[in-house]
């Protein structure tokens, strides 16, 4: 019978159990919502907002104050990453608290946190400031998670060869970071800075139009101006703000992603250089440069005497262990009075949670299992296309330059301005509202899926293509031997967080208000949807904490062993 290459290691992986960094995280994540909630109950009662322009002539500024927001969220999510992953990568002690603490975060729905966060900084700041802190915050929460996830993805999938040679040339902390874990990861960071963008622009309209009854919370900014539009059912307006947002998402891509996608071809871990790389005609013109060059010369030289200064000054030195019980003290007294702290606030939210009636509760129970049906199918709808496309952009140079804009401008489009729309056309079908909400789902899910895999099959060596080529395997063969188990670790990656994104789009897809007219499904986002209308904050507390019960339980039993299997089975060695 004819044997098939082993081009992965196969070490058997060992799943970690429920442990208590995961029930500390829930605590946490509880008692912060529960203050938030009470900090909400000292808001004003009225909250008078700006008046949204709805000429074309306000787009350029609203674009600008838009992106503006996205920028400063994206510096903010990438400081975040690159600290909390590498922690989280290397320190074994912080992960147990640090893996299901991010697990916790990514499942908190943004739509839920978004009325906790904005009117409880409401209470303690100016208006403005406190909207404007808010909605980078929330576009922060729709960036972050999934360029945490592929970064960590990338440190603990580093090849062994490459850790060892690290060590033989004594790399620093700064130097191992510089010359081995940034240009690994650099394909997945910069392919997931993509999707952070285009998720950012997806929650754009929720961050920068909120509005709970009396209290208007909205921002000047392309996400209000849609809104805005769509409330006046204004149809030239919403065509002008997206054309801005399209327009606003092309360049982007011209000026600064397709540029970054040339340029981080250069750090595929392979010996055979490809036959077509990709290419960027802005980042050719940039290369030219004659005063780029010289810039760069400048800046080499000061990131030299940089890397000088820290290898003189932090040298690689061995691990020291020290057990002196002398100085643990005041590490104990402070984990006594954290862990008191701890349980006073969950007494205090368990106080708010017993007001919710028995009732309440089975909804809320029969919600979670609706929602986990209709997360399910978007989840097998969006892996059934995502993967075959997905590697046919990342293996094929010119079938990438023509998707990777329309990806890109159909992942960023807010498809919570388009769901009214689809709503109207299954309302009146059979089982009509089931489908338009598993719909939206997918809209809020498939791109996380997509780019991961765009990036997992963009990093497979060329020197492994070739090598199945000679090996004269069939395209089932070459599947199941280096393309399946190549982008295995990009794609746990992408379905965690687009099963995040999932439960976040049920809070919109369940719940909907037309034309003064509620219409809803059985489901956790719906309840949370019409607890935040109505203003039933220990609902609210219940429903989202439920919400975040399953998704941990759920990235716990399904999603983190299959990160185990792809961190200790299929590292590229």
């Amino acid at each position: 019978m004819e044997q098939t290459p082993q081009i992965f290691q196969t070490n058997q992986p060992k799943n970690r159990a429920f442990a208590w960094g995961d029930f500390f995280s829930i605590a946490l994540i509880a008692i912060l919502l529960y203050f938030g909630v009470r900090l909400a109950l000292n808001v004003p009662n009225v909250i008078k907002g700006p008046d949204i322009s709805l000429t074309p002539r306000a787009l350029p500024w609203y674009t600008l104050l838009s992106v503006g927001r996205m920028f400063a969220a994206y510096v903010l999510s990438m400081l975040f990453t690159l600290f909390y992953g590498r922690v989280m990568a290397y320190n074994q002690r912080a992960e147990k608290l640090l893996m299901p603490l991010l697990d916790v975060l990514q499942s908190v729905p943004i739509l839920s946190f978004l009325p906790v966060v904005l009117l409880s900084l409401s209470a303690i700041m100016p208006q403005k400031v406190a909207a404007e802190l808010a909605s980078i915050v929330l576009i922060f929460t729709s960036q972050s998670w999934n360029l945490t996830f592929a970064w960590y993805q990338s440190l603990t999938t580093i090849p062994m060869e490459l850790r060892e040679a690290g060590l033989i040339f004594r790399l620093n902390t700064w130097m191992k970071f510089k010359r081995l874990e940034l240009p690994f990861g650099m394909i997945a960071l910069v392919w997931n800075s993509m999707m952070s963008w285009a998720g950012g622009w997806f929650f754009l309209m929720a961050a920068e139009a909120f509005t709970v009854g009396s209290l208007d919370f909205r921002l000047p900014g392309l996400g209000s101006y849609l809104q805005e539009a769509a409330i006046q059912n204004n149809y030239g307006a919403i065509a002008w703000g997206l054309a801005a947002l399209i327009f606003t998402i092309v360049i982007l891509d011209q000026l600064v992603w397709r540029p970054l996608i040339a340029w981080s071809d250069r750090f595929k871990v392979e010996m055979t250089e490809s036959d077509n790389p990709p290419t960027s005609w802005f980042f050719n013109v940039m290369s030219n440069s004659l005063l780029l060059k010289k810039l760069g010369v400048r800046l080499r030289l000061l990131t030299e005497k940089f890397d000088r200064f820290q290898i003189q000054h932090f040298p690689m030195r061995p691990e020291v262990h020290i057990k002196s019980s002398s100085r643990r003290w005041p590490l104990t007294v402070f984990t006594v009075i954290f862990v008191l702290g701890i349980l006073y606030g969950l007494a205090q939210a368990a106080q708010m949670l017993i007001t919710i009636p028995f009732s309440q509760w089975g909804q809320i129970a029969v919600g979670l299992l609706a929602t986990l049906l209709r997360v399910f199918g978007a989840l097998v709808i969006a892996l059934a296309w995502t993967i075959p496309l997905g590697v046919a952009i990342g293996t094929n140079p010119r079938l990438s330059k023509i998707l990777q804009p329309v990806v890109q401008v159909a992942a960023s489009v807010p498809a919570t301005a388009l769901f009214p729309i689809i709503l109207l056309l299954f309302i009146n079908l059979p089982g009509g509202l089931n489908i338009a909400a598993i719909l939206l789902m997918l809209m809020g899910t498939q791109w996380y899926l997509l780019f991961n895999i765009i990036a997992g099959a963009i990093a497979i060596p060329q020197d492994l293509k070739y090598t199945t080529q000679l090996m004269q395997l069939n395209r089932w063969q070459r599947w199941r031997t280096l393309v399946l188990p190549a982008i295995f670790p990009y794609l746990v990656t992408g379905a965690i967080t687009a099963s995040g994104g999932a439960w976040n789009a049920s809070i919109v897809a369940e719940y909907q208000d037309l034309g003064g007219t509620p219409i809803s499904l059985t489901g956790i986002g719906s309840l949370i949807a019409q607890a935040t209308a109505v203003g039933d904050y220990a609902l609210l507390l219940a429903a989202t904490l439920a919400m975040i019960l399953a998704v941990i339980l759920l990235n716990r039993f399904i999603w983190r062993r299959l990160y185990k299997l792809a961190e200790e089975k299929y590292r590229m060695e």
